[in-house]
């Protein structure tokens, strides 16, 4: 019973420590809604290529989703971990399935428009691969990974999550060229974005593993001395490489082994580039870690599901077909557009933390 208390304190030590992933994946989530916002409302005339202003806030919002599914891969692969030896009877297995399929599902119910059922059709797009299915594929995918390895030291885990990262990244652009037709398209929607897909397993899985393969690190040395500072400068020269030498490195590759492998890959280099940004948003939120522990922002990283349910009804009308982007698609100006995305991410965030607060408290 002792031993039992113990480790449950020492799991509830390292959880608390690791709050700034919470902080970070609340940023993701903010960002994201103000992105979708001001991508789907701001007039055309405003989107000026060579404008500073746009090209900054257009790159901040290409990290997002890299942000989001690396930092899913690292916490749900970090909580895995704490039984690492246990396989099935892992009680994360089976929660991560749950979730996993909960994802899928809602991701497609979130595509059906009920108003189109009534009529006796269905939305022509309800099959197209998008972040929730993505994601919720990503996380069954690691579990599967996890079940292959766990009999093994959890360095093989590690290396196998990191491999996979990499021949994701190198590949994407070869699978990007393949035909699908073989499949039903409800599955060849996972792998290519011909039929509308956003999020396709190629290369998105890659950044969950990537972010996997990072959790090993943290789990089993984050309470050694100097653990932060340590993962502070690694994580800051891995990105670095990463940012400025992965075009270089491919291309001396390719001009080494003359394979048209990785030729195609040079184009889809950036993949090793964003990850790199992702990295380094990780290291300034490390840094930052004392500072972004607030109970708001922690809540808000601990309900990005909902959060993101409720966006997509109110911006795209999902599910109802009446959504802000129907009657303001690409017209507002841009102080509009930059009012309306605040009160947006207020109006959700608030909303969301709201039902929750609500649905905790005891029933008199």
């Amino acid at each position: 019973m002792k031993n039992e208390i113990t480790a449950s304190s020492h799991d509830q030590l390292r959880t608390e420590r690791l709050y700034f992933i919470d902080a970070l994946r609340a940023w993701a989530i903010l960002m994201m809604l103000q992105g979708h916002f001001v991508s789907s409302l701001l007039a055309d005339t405003y989107r000026e290529e060579g404008s500073s202003l746009f090209f900054i806030w257009s790159y901040l919002r290409g990290v997002t989703a890299p942000v989001f599914f690396t930092v899913s891969g690292f916490i749900f692969t970090y909580l895995l971990l704490k039984r690492y030896g246990m396989g099935w009877s892992n009680p994360r297995v089976k929660k991560g399935l749950k979730r996993g399929g909960l994802l899928i599902v809602i991701g497609y119910v979130l595509q059906i428009r009920f108003g189109r059922l009534w009529e006796g059709s269905i939305n022509p797009n309800f099959d197209i691969v998008h972040v929730l299915q993505c994601l919720g594929l990503s996380i069954i995918l690691i579990i599967i990974l996890y079940l292959i390895s766990y009999r093994f030291k959890t360095y093989v885990l590690q290396i196998l999550l990191g491999s996979i990262t990499i021949l994701l990244f190198l590949s994407s652009a070869t699978f990007g060229q393949w035909e699908y037709n073989f499949l039903p398209e409800v599955i060849s929607n996972y792998f290519t974005r011909a039929n509308g897909s956003v999020f396709t397993i190629v290369p998105w899985f890659g950044f969950a593993t990537a972010g996997a393969c990072i959790s090993g690190f943290f789990h089993y040395n984050l309470n050694k001395q100097g653990f932060y500072k340590k993962a502070l400068l690694a994580t800051l020269a891995i990105a670095a490489l990463l940012i400025f030498q992965s075009y270089e490195f491919i291309r001396d590759v390719e001009n080494l082994t003359n394979l048209q492998f990785f030729k195609s890959a040079l184009g889809k280099s950036y993949l090793f580039a964003r990850l790199g940004v992702v990295l380094l948003v990780f290291a300034i939120f490390m840094l930052l870690r004392n500072l972004l522990n607030h109970k708001i922002v922690l809540d808000i990283g601990r309900h990005t599901l909902a959060i993101y349910v409720v966006h997509s009804i109110i911006l795209y009308g999902s599910i109802t077909g009446y959504g802000l982007s129907r009657y303001y698609y690409h017209s507002l100006s841009l102080s509009q557009a930059i009012i309306g995305a605040v009160c947006f991410v207020f109006l959700i965030s608030f909303l969301v933390l709201m039902v929750y607060k609500r649905v905790k408290q005891p029933i008199s």
